[in-house]
């Protein structure tokens, strides 16, 4: 370390100062800084030697270039202050729920706190509830449910909540009982009664978006009664999970939704082979969709379903809006 007194600290902080920077990433405030005997006149030429970069205001990276992941993760809490937490999508990327991109670190601080947003480095939210939601993990995050809740809050329209949290739930391993235990208790937040719905949605056996989808615009939209969800059957000595089927109006028929592009493993494929042939063998039938159909021609996917449905003797379903009036299996 040099020796001039404007980029040194004692021999007796050397321990704790080398602590710091490791803990942090290489990222200080100015605080911290004050705390190890640097005044602005010493902070000023370490920067302006290029030794140090100011990331923002009261926040220096003790080297230069591009900050790495976790030296911005620490930056934002930093800048936010020692009540400040990770949140929203940089909470979900903490917590494995998202994948990692590029972009500014959401923090929530609570409401006495200046911080504002800064472009391209840091997304500041405001609680009063930081008490109540924070996990002290190392980077201290918002809790798994409120982070979900956190998300879905912060969607344009209810329908993008609801599938946030049933997207979101599926991927963090909270139960709906968390969940709903969570919703209580935060009594006042935006879009309620979309993510009440999700949660009844997610009791009820949902656990994707794409069978989210398939409900509100397959299912509710033409008229066809909800299916039985995530129905045990046994295959090869193993219970084996369905996503729907429509037993319960006397029909023979499996629907099972698939969200995957491509069979990940040898394994699935062989599981997924020998499930067909068992239901064959007993005598249902089977449909198979992906997100491409449900999303992009929910009204394609409501024609075959009906047509079996109607084929086995049930009677009922509606056009939606959307339907053309010759759509196949619709007319009548």
């Amino acid at each position: 370390m040099p020796t001039n007194s404007r980029w040194s600290v004692p021999d007796h902080h050397t321990a704790e100062w080398n602590c710091l920077i490791r803990e942090q990433h290489g990222i200080v405030s100015t605080q911290q800084l004050h705390r190890f005997g640097h005044d602005r006149h010493s902070i000023a030429a370490n920067t302006l030697a290029g030794r140090w970069n100011q990331v923002m205001r009261g926040v220096y990276a003790t080297f230069t270039g591009e900050l790495p992941r976790a030296a911005r993760l620490s930056a934002a809490l930093l800048y936010g202050g020692p009540e400040a937490t990770l949140s929203h999508y940089t909470a979900a990327e903490e917590w494995g729920m998202v994948p990692i991109r590029d972009g500014p670190v959401e923090i929530t601080v609570p409401y006495n706190c200046s911080a504002t947003s800064q472009p391209d480095r840091v997304i500041v939210h405001r609680s009063r509830a930081l008490r109540f939601t924070v996990r002290n993990y190392v980077p201290p995050r918002t809790s798994r449910v409120d982070t979900i809740i956190d998300l879905a809050t912060s969607q344009s329209t209810p329908e993008e909540a609801v599938d946030t949290v049933i997207d979101l739930v599926g991927r963090s391993g909270v139960t709906v009982t968390e969940l709903r235990t969570v919703l209580e208790l935060r009594k006042a937040y935006r879009h309620r009664k979309a993510l009440d719905r999700a949660a009844e949605l997610i009791a009820g056996g949902l656990m994707s978006i794409l069978e989210a989808e398939y409900l509100r615009e397959v299912e509710l939209a033409h008229s066809i009664p909800p299916a039985d969800r995530q129905v045990p059957f046994t295959v090869d000595d193993r219970v084996l999970w369905e996503d729907a089927t429509y037993d319960s109006l006397g029909v023979p028929l499996t629907v099972r939704l698939d969200g995957r592009t491509h069979h990940s493993t040898p394994g699935v494929a062989f599981r997924d082979r020998r499930r067909d042939n068992a239901a064959e063998l007993a005598g249902r039938s089977r449909l198979v969709y992906g997100w491409h159909e449900v999303h992009k021609d929910p009204c394609g996917v409501a024609s075959e379903v009906l047509a079996v449905l109607r084929r086995a003797g049930w009677s009922g379903g509606n056009r939606c809006s959307r339907c053309s009036k010759v759509v196949s299996g619709l007319a009548g």
